[in-house]
């Protein structure tokens, strides 16, 4: 049964689980988001580092024709200052929320773990998904966007940032997880054989025999 360790969650009966699996269901995986691909997926660090940067380059033009070099650069510093802190708690934030994140793949479903300040838990049985979209990086990193079934809604807000970006209804996502390809295919093949295997349901009608 591979999967990586997390010490974080060591009070739990197991890491990123509610519960022991039952009988019959193995851990496949469990991993979390990588810190930097978050922190650019999520929440844009390379854009705003950008925007700190113009709008540095936009103070010193400003300040250079009337005051001496030096005092120009002294005026500008605090903006580089200012850029260099904003991008450090956004960097900050996205390692907060990675260390307080576990994604499970059993061969059963996927549980989501998830939340730094509010912990929420999702159990998303393969059954219950419609489709799983892979958005992979250049750097091996990527997201798993699930589609569900039936009516079953999710908050935005609650579980941001793990979720598909830009979409009407929530879809949760395994967002900015290593070697994601791997993952994708691990999701399909054990969601492929559950999902072929007879689902059993009671009927409120006795069965006639003939």
């Amino acid at each position: 049964m591979p999967h990586d360790t997390h010490d974080d969650f060591d009070q739990e009966v197991m890491p990123g689980l509610p519960e022991r699996p039952p009988q019959g269901e193995e851990i496949l995986w469990q991993g979390r988001p990588a810190t930097w691909a978050l922190a650019k997926a999520s929440l844009s660090l390379f854009w705003v580092a950008g925007y700190f940067a113009l709008l540095t380059l936009w103070r010193f033009v400003v300040v250079v024709d009337s005051l001496p070099m030096d005092l120009a650069i002294a005026a500008t510093v605090p903006v580089a200052v200012l850029g260099v802190i904003t991008c450090a708690l956004l960097l900050g934030f996205a390692w907060v929320q990675a260390r307080a994140t576990v994604y499970t793949l059993t061969t059963r479903r996927v549980v989501m773990r998830v939340g730094a300040a509010l912990t929420v838990t999702l159990n998303l049985p393969y059954t219950k998904i419609n489709a799983a979209d892979l958005d992979l990086r250049k750097d091996g990193t990527g997201t798993i966007a699930l589609s569900l079934k039936g009516n079953t809604r999710f908050s935005y807000l609650t579980l941001w940032p793990h979720v598909r970006p830009w979409q009407f209804r929530t879809q949760p996502a395994l967002r900015c997880i290593p070697d994601a390809e791997r993952i994708a295919g691990l999701l399909a093949e054990h969601a492929e054989a559950e999902l072929a295997v007879p689902q059993v349901s009671r009927t409120a009608q006795p069965i006639a025999a003939e």
